[in-house]
């Protein structure tokens, strides 16, 4: 029984001893792990900070100041472990996140990547929410974005998410990006009929139509080819997609059909 009692006493001597051995560690740990936060929770805030007003758009400054915290927690850590003496401890931490990183690049590389292409898409944005483009096979209008992929809404209601890494790889058209978009119409003429004074009906139709601009970049008619039995005429005009009052395809339908009436009026008829 006295052994067991002596046992016990000897080992609480030798944790008493290795505490009060590590408590100023611990305390001093404790002080430069403090500071240290302090400082690099000041470089966090001038560098999130300075992405702020580089960066295009503000999709960045979120993902940034998540990676300076967990490299700052990370930091603060691993100080700590070291001023207290744990070095190989902290050795094994530090092994085991390199690992662990390594091994989720490659099961995540996907994920990776298009997170890659969405900071660097955050720095020069082609486009910004409310642009129309076209990438691969998809058209219609951002309506969201985010460091992963770009929320598409199609002309037909299809809510798309693109990944950012495609729309770096392909070929992006946007049609908005500096406010002025051309559409077009086709109409057949018969032979005979007076080209000059048709084009001139068409013109003045077009340009009462609202939405199509006209001191900026006018309306013209362009005929675009003969065919068997007609006159191709092709009709461009240019609407500003900034205006959100009409849309490019009632712009387009009310265009086609004020032609259409004033050509009745002016008795062209158009073939059947």
């Amino acid at each position: 029984m006295m052994d067991i009692v002596n046992d016990l006493r000897e080992h609480m001597a030798k944790y008493y001893d290795n505490l009060v051995e590590i408590i100023p560690k611990v305390l001093l740990a404790l002080v430069l792990v403090g500071l240290l936060m302090t400082i690099l929770k000041y470089l966090r805030k001038k560098s999130v900070k300075f992405v702020l007003e580089q960066a295009e758009d503000k999709l960045l400054i979120g993902f940034i100041d998540s990676i300076f915290r967990i490299v700052n927690i990370s930091i603060g850590l691993l100080v700590f472990l070291f001023t207290i003496g744990q070095d190989e401890m902290a050795s094994n931490v530090l092994g085991a996140a390199t690992i662990s990183s390594v091994v989720i690049g490659f099961a995540f590389k996907d994920i990776a990547e298009n997170f890659l292409a969405g900071i660097i898409m955050a720095f020069n944005r082609p486009f910004s929410i409310g642009d129309t483009i076209m990438t691969g096979a998809v058209e219609g209008t951002i309506t969201e974005m985010s460091l992963r992929d770009t929320h598409i809404k199609t002309f037909d209601g299809k809510d798309v998410y693109v990944p950012n890494s495609q729309i770096i790889k392909t070929p992006l058209y946007n049609y908005t990006t500096d406010g002025h978009l051309r559409k077009s119409f086709d109409i057949g003429l018969k032979y005979g009929t007076d080209i000059e004074a048709t084009r001139s009906i068409i013109l003045d139709a077009v340009n009462t139509t609202p939405g199509i601009l006209q001191e900026e970049r006018s309306a013209t008619t362009l005929i675009k080819n003969l065919g068997a039995s007609t006159i191709n005429i092709q009709v461009q005009y240019w609407v500003n997609t900034f205006n959100k009052q009409y849309t490019t395809e009632e712009i387009n339908s009310q265009a086609i059909k004020k032609t259409l009436t004033a050509l009745e009026s002016a008795q062209i008829n158009l073939p059947k």
